[in-house]
């Protein structure tokens, strides 16, 4: 089966519809799929619950989807750095599911391992844990949370060879296998596609079973999140 396709709206053609549950890797604005979420918004699709760890900032990343209205719901750990989205969710246009960061990360491996539910202390007591079972083990209580399976994942890798096996750079890893492995068609996008049997096999970071479509963005913009600079003493002194 050939993987490769020539772009990002190529990639999820035949792919994407209106109200689908998608998983989008990435860790604040590293290593997220820019090209595919420009091509997701291209595509005009809406009604969209989406997983991500963040929810992107004004105008870039998952921002360009909010500024669409194509969101109805957000599965996340962490939400900030967004004003649309800040403005969506208190006036009651965006839905929203709070997950413990961990809780998350494991609920995307559990979905990609085929396991339904499982139980953490974390979140106990809380709201997170509201409607949900809980059970006492060794003295504990515990609550359990469901596996995510999203419909289609997007995916961020640095490498990829033809046969879809993918190497990630450093922190990009994030997200990106969890979401990769749990989602039941995975579209990734890489920096470089090289022919099948490039990779030493002991440097594959994820195999290419988990992967159905690739594109290349050989140029993504990786946009820096926040940049502080020190301010010199003598400027803070006024001279």
């Amino acid at each position: 089966m050939k993987k490769v396709f020539p772009s990002a709206a190529k990639a999820l053609e035949g792919v994407v519809r209106d109200g689908q549950l998608l998983a989008v890797g990435g860790f604040g604005l590293c290593g997220i799929p820019e090209a595919l979420i420009a091509a997701l918004r291209d595509s005009g699709v809406k009604n969209l619950s989406v997983i991500s760890n963040n929810a992107g900032v004004d105008g870039f990343g998952l921002g360009l989807l909010l500024e669409t209205r194509q969101i109805k719901r957000m599965i996340s750990s962490y939400v900030g750095e967004n004003k649309e989205f800040e403005r969506q969710y208190l006036a009651g246009e965006l839905e929203l599911e709070f997950t413990p960061q961990g809780t998350l990360a494991e609920k995307l491996r559990a979905g990609g391992a085929g396991i339904p539910a499982f139980f953490t202390r974390t979140g106990v007591g809380t709201l997170v844990a509201e409607g949900k079972e809980t059970r006492d083990f060794d003295g504990h209580v515990y609550v359990m949370e469901r596996a995510l399976v999203p419909e289609v994942s997007l995916v961020n890798a640095w490498k990829a060879d033809e046969s879809g096996n993918l190497i990630f750079r450093r922190t990009a890893r994030n997200f990106n296998p969890a979401v990769a492995m749990a989602g039941k068609v995975t579209i990734v996008e890489v920096e470089e596609i090289v022919p099948t049997g490039s990779f030493d096999p002991d440097s594959v970071h994820l195999p290419g079973i988990y992967v159905q479509r690739i594109v290349l963005n050989a140029h993504p913009e990786k946009r820096i999140e926040k940049r502080t600079v020190s301010v010199p003493t003598a400027q803070k002194a006024g001279a």
